[in-house]
């Protein structure tokens, strides 16, 4: 592993601005995707107006580095778990730990909340992701499949909260 980038993890605050930034971190590190999932990301489809509005939604979560954004989450509350979405690192970052901080986050949060699980969702073609959710204690539940498709397309993990 490299050595580990220097970050505060803070939510989002309601007046956030920077959206921009947001999308562009988003774009940039799920750009390995392209050519690589079918059907393609979603994250294509979004824009600094649907992460607005995702955040009103959800909670949201940045890494910082200083000023810089080079991590962010999306966190939906269900019934019994939190459903993380959009996890995404700087590309340069990625491997020093910052990943693992945002979801170290969402546990504190699953906990506070008196949740029993945490669920996410990776692609069947990203074999590196289905290892570093394992990881973090996460095991497959379900495979399933994008509306027009007949083979499964995504995996569901989810991960008990202690």
């Amino acid at each position: 592993m490299n050595r580990a980038v220097d970050v505060t993890i803070t939510a989002i605050p309601d007046d956030f601005d920077r959206w921009d930034d947001v999308l562009a971190l988003i774009l940039r590190a799920f750009a390995f995707m392209d050519g690589v999932i079918d059907p393609p990301s979603s994250a294509h489809r979004m824009s600094s107006a649907t992460l607005r509005d995702k955040a009103r939604r959800e909670t949201g979560l940045l890494a910082l580095s200083g000023d810089r954004i080079v991590g962010c989450v999306f966190v939906l509350e269900r019934a019994d778990n939190l459903y993380v979405g959009k996890l995404a690192v700087a590309p340069e970052c990625q491997g020093q730990g910052v990943g693992r901080r945002l979801m170290q986050t969402v546990d504190e949060l699953a906990r506070s909340r008196g949740k029993l699980a945490i669920e996410l969702e990776t692609r069947i073609e990203l074999t590196g992701n289905h290892a570093a959710f394992a990881r973090l204690g996460f095991r497959e539940t379900e495979r399933t499949a994008h509306e027009g498709y007949a083979r499964p397309t995504s995996i569901t993990m989810r991960k008990m909260v202690s």
